[in-house]
């Protein structure tokens, strides 16, 4: 076993007992009834740097990095430290009306130093999904405060992630994501095409599908009113949705379509955000846009502690705070500003500098590119997506005319199983397989992904041949 030495693991009638209590007690994220009832969950214990430790000893590198988020690697003693000082220190403060907690004032100061131009006001929040939630409720106060109570439509987009509270999952735009037995938001939000150019229409060029994004979105905001459009929310490369990385110039062209009918950009950076683009914030950097709103969580503490953040614009603040207005934002969570949530972001954030890690994400990011490309011209693989630390491997029954497998297959979770018999853990999503995994990679870790990959697609295929659900068409 390649268990920690210093970590005790399960016995195996331990881990019997682990798994029939979580069959018993535990509804999951996600939880699909039926695979659980029968094969249970992978039960993880322990981790260490990218690596995951199952209850009975298996070591997996987790190319998913928990979701999107250990961007630092786990077990980090000092992020322990740091976390367990403040416990002693203080270990929670109301953060309503006039009352405030130094670690809550330092991590703002540090978000402010940060997030690009005039973004200096911080509103902190405990996940990504509170975070999205934070930043259309000040939306709506904004657009009161300024006399447009009318100006509130939100424009998302197809396949978009934002979110599970109601509001946030109706601002996401995937269809497994609203299944009929929930309810969601239908008024007031209105989906746009995907920026998803392998799925384009045939024959259109890149720039061509580029233009009928953006004559979409200000068809759109013509057919509403651009009195009735408060905001654009938009990921930079959407994450859930496939790491559906957008044509060139596309966020540019959007922001310009915000600027010219007075509609708010928020830039949902929940996964973005803290280096797995190669930036603090990939926005601007990245894509050259100024958002009014940005949203954060996830790389914020690596995932040692839940926390989000709403950052936005003196412009928005200079209205909502106008002097003797007599005016209070009641919003807010009990858990907002949390000071051993924002002492695990400051020391986070402290390793993430004196680690140059930005820099070694541009490296090794460009190398994990290259790698990831290579699985290209294998029989099942359609298209590989990937931006520095971000990937999505597309799976398709034929590669010439992208026809899919049928969704019942579950493709993904083909290869993702057999994967992880290999030691390595990545995200199927029904015909897709999305990586994020910890910006302390290694150059011998991004080829243990891709020859875990290559093997285990290529096992997949065989399978498939075998049990007659494929065969290779470009040799018939």
């Amino acid at each position: 076993m390649n268990y920690p030495a210093n970590i005790k693991y399960f016995s195996p009638l331990d881990n019997d007992r682990l798994v029939a209590a979580d069959k018993a007690h535990y509804l999951h994220g996600y939880h699909v009834f039926d695979d659980h009832r029968e094969q249970g969950s992978l039960n993880i214990v322990s981790a260490e740097g990218a690596y995951l430790y199952d209850a009975l000893g298996n070591r997996y590198l987790d190319a998913v990095g928990g979701m999107w988020c250990t961007n630092i690697g786990l077990g980090r003693e000092e992020m322990v430290e740091a976390i367990a000082d403040q416990t002693r220190q203080l270990a929670y403060s109301n953060p309503f009306c006039d009352m405030a907690n130094d670690k809550s004032i330092e991590l703002s100061e540090k978000l402010a130093e940060l997030a690009p131009g005039d973004l200096n006001r911080v509103f902190l929040t405990t996940g990504g999904s509170t975070a999205v939630d934070t930043a259309i409720r000040l939306m709506h106060y904004y657009q009161n405060c300024r006399g447009k109570p009318e100006k509130k439509q939100v424009i998302s987009r197809i396949n978009a992630y934002h979110g599970s509270t109601y509001l946030t999952m109706s601002l996401g735009g995937k269809a497994a994501d609203h299944p009929p037995e929930f309810d969601f938001i239908e008024e007031d939000i209105h989906h746009l095409g995907c920026p998803y150019y392998y799925r384009a229409p045939a024959g259109i060029s890149e720039e061509g599908f580029l233009e009928s994004l953006i004559e979409e979105f200000e068809a759109k905001v013509l057919e509403l009113g651009p009195d009735k459009v408060g905001a654009l929310i938009a990921e930079p490369v959407m994450g859930s949705g496939g790491v559906i990385i957008p044509p060139e110039g596309y966020h540019r062209r959007m922001w310009e379509v915000c600027q010219r009918y007075d509609i708010l950009y928020i830039s949902d950076e929940v996964v973005t955000s803290f280096g797995r683009l190669g930036h603090f914030f990939a926005s601007k950097e990245v894509f050259g846009v100024q958002p009014d709103i940005i949203t954060t969580a996830k790389g914020l503490t690596s995932g040692y502690q839940p926390l989000g953040a709403c950052i936005f614009s003196e412009r928005i603040w200079e209205v909502i705070a106008e002097p003797g207005a007599g005016r209070c934002f009641s919003h807010g969570f009990t858990y907002s500003g949390h000071p051993v949530a924002c002492a695990a972001a400051l020391k986070n954030i402290e390793i993430i500098q004196r680690e140059a890690l930005l820099d070694h994400v541009e490296t090794v990011g460009r190398y994990f590119e290259e790698r990831l490309a290579s699985l290209g011209n294998l029989p099942i693989v359609g298209e590989v997506r990937v931006r520095r630390f971000m990937a999505c491997l597309e799976f398709v029954a034929d590669k010439q005319s992208k026809e899919l497998f049928p969704e019942t297959l579950n493709i993904g979770e083909w290869v993702h199983l057999r994967a992880q018999k290999r030691g390595l853990i990545v995200r199927p999503i029904v015909h897709q397989n999305v990586m994020s995994p910890p910006l302390i990679l290694s150059r011998k870790q991004v080829d243990f992904i891709v020859d875990v990959l290559r093997e285990s697609i290529l096992e997949t295929v065989a399978d498939l041949e075998s049990e007659g659900h494929w065969s290779d068409r470009s040799t018939s």
